[in-house]
């Protein structure tokens, strides 16, 4: 296991969000304390083997599908698509 850094609440409060990415990203374990005490403890969650990722998943569609046509056709569009941002 990782080594653990221990944070008050006030300060995982405020650092959350990098605290969470870390966690999952990065591996590390987060204790959490109140006044000294152990209150709780940020992991990263285990591997779930059944969650592939999309670009691994086959068979769900015929090759002839008609959705791969829309695709084609949406990602088409996109060449002369223009922000409407830059319409100001």
């Amino acid at each position: 296991m990782a080594s653990t850094k221990a944070l008050n609440v006030a300060e995982a409060k405020k650092r959350f969000s990098e605290l969470l990415g870390r966690v999952a990203f990065g591996g590390e374990v987060i204790l959490i304390t109140r006044r000294g005490r152990p209150m709780a403890r940020l992991v990263p969650p285990e591997k779930d083997d059944r969650l592939n990722h999309l670009g691994e998943i086959q068979g769900w569609l015929e090759e002839d599908d008609p959705f791969f046509e829309e695709i084609d056709r949406i990602v088409a569009n996109r060449t002369n698509h223009r922000p409407r941002v830059l319409d100001t």
